[in-house]
C-alpha cells in the first residue's frame, strides 16, 4: 500500500478499518449535517495570495499556545470514544502528539483515563471537561487532571444538552453499543480492529466507571451519562471551575461574539472559536466564519484559538491568517488513528505539517508568527 499523501487518503483507510457505528460516531454532525459539512467547505472559499520573488529560506512554524512553546500552532482536540477508533487510541494519539512536540487534550470521555495518559506516554498533557450534575465527581476529576500533570484544562461549553446525531441513532451507538445483527457482521469484516480491541483491557470510559457514583462497569454507564450533562451550565459555574483549578484555563465552543465577551470577563487564558464539530447546533456558522468577527470582538484581550473543518495546512494558515493563535485537529487525527495507529497520527502531523510549511512560503513568509491576513485575497473571507 502506498503511503497516504493526504488526509483524504486517511479518512478512506480508516472508513475500511474501522467499525462502522465508530466511524460514524467520529464522521458526522447534527440533523442535516449542514454546519458540519459547511465547516470543511467555507475554508475553500478563502483564497491564497501567492508571491514570488522573496527569500523562502529559513522558515520556522514555531509558535506558542497559551504560553506553551509548540512546534506549530496546531494541537489535538478532545475527542470522545477515540479508544474505539483504535485499541489504547488515546495512548497513540498522545505518543504521537508528544513525538510532534504539539500539545494533546484528552476528553473526558475518553476510553484510556487520565492516569493511563499519565503512565504511559509521561509528558505534560492538556484535559477536557464537561460539566456534570455531579460536582462532587467534577472536583475529584479537576483534582485527578492536577495528579496526572496536566498543564491545561479545556473546558466545553457547547454540550449542555446533546444534538441529535442521527447516524449513531441508526447504528445503535450507545454505552455499551447495542448488539444487532447489522454490527455483529460490521465487526466480523474488521479483524485488526478486533484483534487489537481483544488485545487491551480498555474498553470503556476509563475517567468514568470507577469514579462515579453508582458507575462500577458499563451496564450502569449509560443511564448515567444520559442523566449527567447540566443543562444549567452558567458562567458563575465557569468561575468555580476556574477557582478549583486555578491553572491554564481554555474555554470550548464559544461562537458568538457576546459569548467571546463574556469568555473574556471570565479571566480564562484562552478560547476556542467552536461549534463543536457540527455535532450541536446544526445551521450554526462554521467555525472559519465566526472566527473573524470573535477576533475583532476581543482583540488582544484573550487568546483565540479554533477548531471545525481542518483537514490541511492550508486550513490551518488561513485561520491563522484571520487571527486565530493556533488550531485544533479532530476528526483529521482520528482518520490517522484508526488507519494506522499511532504512525497514522504522526502521518497526520506530517501531512499538515509539510503543507503548512510549503503554503507559508509560497504565500511569501518565513515566519508562522508573521502570517496575517496580507496573505489572503481581499473579498474572499
Amino acid at each position: 500500500m502506498s503511503q497516504p499523501l493526504t488526509i483524504e487518503d486517511l479518512r478512506v483507510l480508516a472508513q475500511r478499518r474501522v467499525p462502522r457505528m465508530f466511524y460514524d460516531y467520529a464522521d458526522s454532525g447534527a440533523w442535516t449535517e449542514g454546519t458540519y459539512r459547511a465547516n470543511e467547505t467555507d475554508f475553500a472559499k478563502i483564497k491564497l495570495r501567492q508571491r514570488v520573488a522573496v527569500d523562502m529560506t529559513n522558515r520556522t512554524l514555531a509558535s506558542t499556545m497559551i504560553g506553551q512553546p509548540v512546534a506549530m500552532p496546531v494541537a489535538l482536540a478532545p475527542t470522545g470514544l477515540t479508544g474505539m477508533q483504535h485499541a489504547d487510541g488515546e495512548i497513540h494519539a498522545a505518543r504521537a502528539a508528544d513525538k510532534a512536540g504539539v500539545p494533546f487534550t484528552l476528553s473526558t470521555m475518553s476510553i484510556c483515563s487520565l492516569e493511563d495518559i499519565a503512565n504511559h506516554v509521561g509528558k505534560p498533557f492538556w484535559f477536557q471537561l464537561y460539566v456534570m450534575k455531579d460536582r462532587d465527581f467534577i472536583a475529584r476529576l479537576i483534582q485527578r487532571a492536577k495528579a496526572a500533570g496536566v498543564t491545561a484544562l479545556v473546558l466545553t461549553l457547547d454540550l449542555q444538552i446533546l444534538g441529535q446525531r442521527h447516524k449513531d441513532i441508526r447504528n445503535g451507538l450507545s454505552a455499551p453499543p447495542k448488539p444487532t445483527l447489522a454490527n455483529i457482521l460490521n465487526l466480523m469484516t474488521k479483524p485488526r480492529w478486533c484483534l487489537g480491541m481483544l488485545d487491551t483491557p480498555r474498553r470503556s470510559f476509563g475517567n468514568i466507571v470507577g469514579h462515579a457514583k453508582g458507575v462500577g462497569d458499563l451496564s450502569s454507564l449509560s443511564s448515567w451519562t444520559g442523566e449527567q450533562f447540566d443543562p444549567q451550565l452558567n458562567w458563575d459555574d465557569v468561575k468555580w471551575i476556574k477557582d478549583l483549578w486555578g491553572g491554564k484555563l481554555i474555554l470550548k465552543g464559544i461562537l458568538d461574539p457576546e459569548d467571546a465577551e463574556m469568555a473574556v470577563k471570565s479571566g480564562a487564558d484562552a478560547l476556542i472559536v467552536s461549534n463543536h464539530g457540527g455535532r450541536q447546533l446544526d445551521g450554526a456558522l462554521s467555525s472559519i466564519a465566526a472566527l473573524p468577527a470573535i477576533v475583532d470582538a476581543v482583540g488582544d484581550r484573550i487568546e483565540v484559538l479554533m477548531d471545525g473543518g481542518i483537514r490541511s495546512g492550508q486550513d490551518v494558515l488561513k485561520a491563522l491568517a484571520l487571527g486565530a493563535k493556533g488550531t485544533f485537529i479532530g476528526r483529521a487525527f482520528l482518520y490517522g488513528l484508526g488507519a494506522m495507529g499511532e504512525d497514522g497520527v504522526t502521518r497526520t502531523l506530517d501531512i499538515i505539517r509539510k503543507e503548512l510549511d510549503i503554503t507559508m512560503a509560497l504565500c511569501g513568509k518565513r515566519d508562522i508568527l508573521d502570517v496575517d491576513k496580507s496573505i489572503l485575497v481581499k473579498g474572499t473571507y
